[in-house]
């Protein structure tokens, strides 16, 4: 069905994507995807829009179809994990409406497919894949920016997929741009003149990093929870342990309000429980004032050593 649409064909998330919208941050698709393929259309939704039943005045739900609508950008329709429909409002900023598509309709459509999306960037170091997760504000742009300074690759921000192979969580590449506040860039001496702004948002923006971007999907050997303490103290690493597992990966898995309204909650539970004992995850806690991501760095790296050094 995707192949049918008139429009170029992209790669992102394992997915191989045809789009009759430009997505200039994608790259183009060399072959089928990792974990399918996915139709991006215009269409008519109003109809639909009016007639779905709302769990919030900005979300429906129907079936295998998911709704929402951005207030004066556009309505959007994600469907059995393979379609997503946009009817983008009169003179909206395609860049905005894009952003959508790229965000919150992948979340919802790694959903449907039964893909894990973990919030958060992913970062190869020593060959395996690291996630770096929090709470808005608790740095995981500045980190990662930091890491990749020194020669780390990106593989994933924002949206991690990860899904099961051969037993294994592995994490899949989403796309060669990051998303920077004006902080973060000020802490990596860059200048933001040369970067889009993100729309609505003039502090953040827009960095494409072609040439510091994994391609290829790896094992995911490791959780970094980044925490925020009110207290002026050190840097610490602690070790996340029993449900608490559990919960951390819950509580930053993307678009996670949806897992019920979607009918993953039987899949996603049984997909967090089989990390449990498999994944190793930290929690780092940094003072709320001061460049820390050197010593974060440092923590993760230490931390990290025995792994690789067994393999």
């Amino acid at each position: 069905m995707a192949s049918t649409v008139q429009g170029l064909a992209y790669q992102a998330f394992g997915l191989q994507i045809f789009s009759e919208f430009p997505l200039p941050e994608l790259p183009l698709a060399v072959g089928p995807g990792l974990n399918g393929s996915v139709a991006v259309i215009r269409g008519d939704l109003a109809q639909r829009w009016q007639a779905i039943p709302k769990i919030t005045p900005n979300v429906g739900v129907l079936g295998t179809e998911v709704m929402f609508e951005a207030k004066g950008k556009a309505v959007y329709s994600v469907q059995d994990g393979i379609r997503i429909t946009v009817d983008p409002v009169a003179g909206a900023d395609l860049d905005s409406v894009r952003l959508y598509i790229l965000g919150s309709c992948m979340g919802v459509l790694l959903m449907q497919k039964q893909i894990l999306p973990l919030h958060g960037s992913a970062l190869v170091l020593n060959n395996r894949a690291y996630a770096l997760v929090g709470q808005s504000g608790a740095g995981k742009s500045t980190l990662a920016s930091y890491l990749m300074e020194q020669g780390h690759l990106m593989l994933s921000d924002d949206v991690i997929p990860v899904i099961v192979q051969d037993g294994q969580p592995l994490a899949v590449p989403g796309y060669p741009q990051q998303k920077l506040w004006q902080q973060s860039l000020d802490y990596m001496g860059m200048n933001s003149s040369g970067y889009r702004p993100l729309f609505e948002r003039e502090t953040k923006f827009a960095v494409p990093v072609h040439d510091r971007f994994q391609k290829e999907p790896l094992p995911l050997s490791g959780i970094f929870e980044l925490a925020v303490s009110a207290e002026n103290g050190p840097v610490t690493v602690q070790p996340v342990n029993g449900m608490e597992r559990f919960h951390t990966l819950f509580n930053h898995t993307y678009q996670k309000a949806m897992i019920d309204r979607t009918g993953v909650r039987e899949w996603h539970f049984g997909m967090l429980a089989s990390f449990m004992n498999r994944l190793p995850i930290y929690r780092i806690t940094r003072p709320q004032q001061g460049f820390t991501a050197p010593q974060q760095s440092a923590l993760i790296y230490d931390t990290i050593k025995p792994k690789t050094e067994e393999g």
